[in-house]
């Protein structure tokens, strides 16, 4: 497949931007997930026109609202770095981006937890950096991680998998309000879907059946809407047994009772923490192909991301 475009933050694919003259090289992000994504390297401080090397910045006053100064001089950088950034968004709008990975702790490009110094130079409540506000506020449907949580294994599935299906959408957007495309695409993606949030998925199902009786140009945004909240919503060991008991209904004639009750047993075994997620996915996947189930064989649950990046093996 084409690979999808994301913006990064470029210290992290080890270009030496930082303040200090360095960089961040993270290689998971550059050797790994490069294979996948496409990358539209940003470095806010740089990219606005401060220099390498410059002095170190921080977030002070209003955790609200902000002003990004530097630490001893006390030089507002805020109004420039926001008026080139406004540029910079449209520039990520045309590079149609489908996620964004952040440099965690920076206080132009953190994502969260950022701290802001009050007038006595004191830190306080925390804050967003300037420029990761700006473009979660331009494209507030958009997948966004910081690379200090992508070594949590959760949240690193949990974020690749929606990158993924955010492309999807996008595919699905420039379509236009096709019905057809729309049931095809929710009804692709119900048993991924229902491993978030079983309760919003079927809101989301009533939602297709009616979408006909909507205005067209608010078909999509109001699907898209339900779609954000579903895909961030947590995923939990209780949910992925309920929808792996759900897919073994799909072979009551097929499977024998040996292989009905191995399929049982591994299932339990991920329930008690014994084995990943990948191991009863796997053999699901071999009873799909194996009795060339067409329904499940859509089923993007079983195949969310690609299997080389091994996502599931700590789920």
């Amino acid at each position: 497949m084409e690979k999808i475009t994301l913006g990064v933050s470029t210290c992290l694919l080890g270009h030496s931007v930082r303040y200090d003259g360095g960089h961040k090289l993270n290689r998971y992000v550059r050797d790994t997930l490069g294979h996948y994504f496409e990358y539209v390297p940003v470095c806010p401080e740089v990219d606005c026109g401060m220099p390498i090397p410059r002095e170190s910045l921080r977030l002070v006053g209003d955790p609200d609202s902000p002003r990004l100064m530097t630490r001893n001089s006390q030089q507002d950088f805020t109004d420039q770095m926001q008026e080139w950034g406004r540029g910079k968004l449209e520039e990520l709008a045309e590079a149609d981006i489908c996620g964004y990975i952040f440099k965690s702790r920076s206080p132009s490009s953190g994502m969260e937890r950022i701290k802001v110094y009050n007038e006595q130079g004191m830190p306080g409540a925390t804050g967003v950096g300037i420029w990761a506000r700006m473009v979660m506020d331009r494209f507030p449907f958009l997948p966004v991680e910081d690379e200090g949580r992508l070594n949590d294994p959760k949240l690193r599935e949990r974020f690749i998998e929606h990158v993924f299906v955010y492309w999807r959408w996008r595919q699905l957007e420039k379509q236009g309000p096709d019905i057809g495309a729309l049931v095809d695409f929710h009804s692709r993606h119900k048993l991924l879907l229902m491993a978030h949030n079983p309760e919003l998925y079927k809101e989301m199902g009533q939602y297709v059946a009616h979408a006909k009786t909507f205005p067209r140009e608010e078909i999509l945004p109001g699907y898209l809407l339900l779609l954000d909240r579903a895909m961030r919503t947590p995923k939990s060991i209780a949910k992925h047994v309920n929808v792996l008991h759900h897919m073994l209904g799909y072979f009551k004639e097929e499977l024998s009772a040996d292989e009905k009750q191995e399929f049982l047993d591994i299932v339990d075994k991920y329930r008690q923490g014994y084995v990943p997620l990948i191991v009863p996915v796997t053999l699901m996947n071999h009873f799909v192909r194996k009795y060339r189930e067409p329904y499940l064989g859509q089923q993007f649950y079983l195949n969310p991301h690609p299997a080389e990046l091994k996502l599931r093996n700590h789920a």
